[in-house]
């Protein structure tokens, strides 16, 4: 499964859109993403942003053995956006 994590683009054909961190998260954990794609602003940063799913990743990765999916960043946010590749660049080093 492709996973689309976005608050206003249009989902890109073959791939699921889920509005919320937690949505994703709660895909992950059952282990059917093959990749994932994340923006940042979701609309409501008090609801959690696409960097909250990378620091999920990352503890899973390195607390559970959590093998990651593909992780594409697509947010247009520029500082958050080289925030989220640094986060990536951990997660592939665990």
């Amino acid at each position: 499964m492709k996973v689309y994590l976005d608050d206003e683009r249009t989902t890109p054909k073959g791939w699921y859109r889920v509005y919320w961190p937690e949505e994703a998260i709660a895909l992950l954990k059952q282990n059917i993403v093959t990749e994932i794609s994340l923006d940042h602003d979701l609309g409501d940063d008090n609801h959690g942003t696409g960097y909250d799913v990378l620091l999920w990743i990352e503890e899973a990765a390195y607390t559970q053995g959590f093998i990651p999916p593909i992780i594409y960043v697509h947010s247009a946010n520029t500082s958050a956006k080289h925030k989220m590749e640094l986060a990536i660049a951990n997660i592939k080093r665990i």
